[in-house]
């Protein structure tokens, strides 16, 4: 169990680390991890959405007293954020959890092409503004459902549609929060007695990410992401493909 604790905090360390810097990736590496460990995709991504609880607000703050936060985009994402957050938690808890698994691994290895892709292509900047709603909406649903998605969804189409980075990371991190809160309130309404049996990776992968946030918002100022997202993408596409190979296995 030490070493098992041990390893989730080291692995929320480098996660959040990764997120501060990209705006993205702590909750599909989370996810991706505790999928390939055996648990059901419902408990995988409550987990990982009750440790993000504490590790969004810790980084949102970071980013609104550094300046990386646009009041208006952070605004016109939250509310459709947080509803498509809870009715996407609302529907993963009503789905069967080894039927679905291989289908979430899917998804985010999925995510791991996005994110390898962004890494590669130039943004090609253009007006977005219309979009933004049901961009804030199919985020929060995805991130719910797949255990992480928000920032490979907004962040990314969000800079390659021309939105300053720094601003993007620093706005969509900042409503991850509240987006994170209702996910968290329908997984614990709704399973709760489930979640905390898992007590140890929620809190090994709370304490790694939590002091690491306030250093990540700064270092996203200063780091060239595009060798980190390839990192991460092959990472996350890793795990994905174990995940699947083991689901179509039983």
């Amino acid at each position: 169990m030490d070493w098992m604790f041990l390893f989730y905090v080291v692995f929320g360390f480098l996660a959040q680390m990764i997120d501060g810097c990209l705006g993205m990736a702590y909750g599909v590496l989370s996810n991706s991890l505790l999928l390939s460990l055996g648990l059901p995709p419902a408990i995988s991504s409550a987990c990982t959405h009750t440790a993000e609880f504490f590790t969004t607000l810790a980084s949102g703050v970071s980013h609104w007293k550094l300046g990386n936060v646009d009041k208006k985009l952070f605004l016109r994402l939250l509310i459709p954020g947080v509803i498509g957050g809870a009715l996407g938690a609302y529907i993963l808890t009503q789905l069967p959890g080894n039927r679905i698994k291989p289908f979430i691994a899917i998804y985010l290895l999925v995510m791991g092409v996005i994110i390898m892709f962004k890494a590669f292509k130039k943004a090609n900047p253009r007006e977005l503004k219309r979009s933004i709603v049901p961009l804030g909406f199919a985020g929060g649903i995805c991130d719910a459902i797949g255990g992480g998605g928000w920032g490979p969804v907004v962040t990314s189409t969000l800079v390659a549609n021309g939105q300053e980075p720094k601003k993007a990371i620093g706005s969509v991190n900042s409503s991850e929060f509240f987006v994170t809160v209702a996910e968290s309130v329908t997984f614990f309404i709704t399973m709760g007695a489930l979640i905390t049996q898992h007590w140890l990776a929620i809190l090994g992968l709370l304490l790694g990410a939590l002091p690491t946030a306030p250093v990540a918002a700064y270092v996203c100022k200063k780091m060239r992401p595009k060798p980190l997202m390839i990192m991460v993408g092959l990472l996350i596409i890793a795990t994905s493909f174990r995940t699947i190979y083991l689901s179509w296995l039983r």
